[in-house]
């Protein structure tokens, strides 16, 4: 995350010769989305004035006079894309859903996101989030469109040559990198085609923020590896499917842990066992959240 103000970033656009800006933002099933601006309308992106309409979108608004809504760009969020000509660059800005009479749109994920986190500051806790990304790289056909084909016979943690796939996941990481990613680990999962890249924790927001990145940069390199990259829990049911683990931390507001007591046989402060225990008497709704399409079902069978 950039700590960047406005000056900040029509100077980078200047200097870096960027000429198209994506104003992105994430519908409520969490696929990512964008308007693309020219330069010419950074001023008015930046002062919240580019206006879309949500009414087309899955799970947005049916009522006309209710589906304008405006993007409002996080300035911390803005990158350039590294992939993209190196004249007439393209960055992007990711972007908060507001109403028109200036209230945030309630079926912005970020929003939904922002008010835990604020609810969480106001009880003296701030969460700390850790995500282990795993996905399948398969051939396209003739035309380009995606199958769950393969030619890998890879398994848990193997290299080249059976590891066919990484080429296209190193590239993955060095563009990861280029956008300001922490990669802490890679490797080639279980299935063959199935791999992971795990980049280091950060607060809640700001890992949202950076594994909606991930996706659209894996998508990006793969297919620029003629591959097709797919984070669909179980894409072929006669092997392993993918998950996210991810990694919880909680920590005061003075930075201490507040999971941990050191005279705990378990090392477990009161807060701790509350922490598991509320994980454990809501997992049932939790799961509906964390499993929300027919495919994640799918992956609901033992050991796969």
């Amino acid at each position: 995350m950039h700590n960047y103000t406005r000056d900040d970033i029509f100077h980078i656009v200047e200097e870096e010769d960027v000429a198209f800006i994506r104003l992105q933002f994430t519908d409520i099933f969490g696929t990512m989305k964008n308007m693309a601006v020219t330069v010419g309308q950074l001023e008015k992106a930046l002062d919240n004035r580019c206006m879309f309409d949500v009414s087309s979108l899955e799970g947005g608004v049916a009522d006309e006079e209710e589906s304008d809504m405006y993007l409002y760009p996080d300035l911390s969020t803005f990158e350039i894309f590294p992939w993209r000509p190196q004249q007439g660059k393209v960055a992007r800005l990711i972007c908060d859903v507001y109403k028109k009479d200036g209230t945030p749109y309630e079926g912005d994920p970020r929003y939904v996101l922002r008010k835990a986190v604020a609810e969480a500051k106001e009880m003296g806790y701030t969460m700390n989030v850790g995500p282990e990304c795993e996905f399948f790289l398969f051939h396209t056909d003739d035309d380009g469109r995606p199958t769950t084909v393969t030619h890998e016979q890879g398994g848990y943690f193997d290299v080249g040559p059976l590891d066919l796939g990484e080429n296209a996941r190193r590239d993955m990481i060095l563009t990861l990198e280029d956008m300001g990613f922490e990669i802490i680990s890679s490797h080639h999962e279980i299935a063959p085609a199935q791999h992971e890249i795990d980049f280091h924790y950060d607060e809640a927001m700001i890992t949202a923020d950076n594994l909606m990145t991930f996706k659209m940069v894996v998508k990006t390199i793969a297919k620029r590896h003629g591959l097709h990259a797919t984070f669909m829990p179980k894409p072929k049911s006669e092997t392993y499917g993918s998950g996210m683990h991810i990694n919880l931390s909680l920590y005061k507001n003075d930075g201490t842990n507040a999971l941990y007591n050191a005279e705990d046989e378990n090392g477990l402060s009161q807060e701790g066992y509350y922490f598991i225990g509320g994980l454990m008497k809501h997992m049932k709704a939790i799961t509906c959240i964390t499993n929300p399409t027919i495919n994640s079902y799918k992956r609901f069978v033992p050991g796969v």
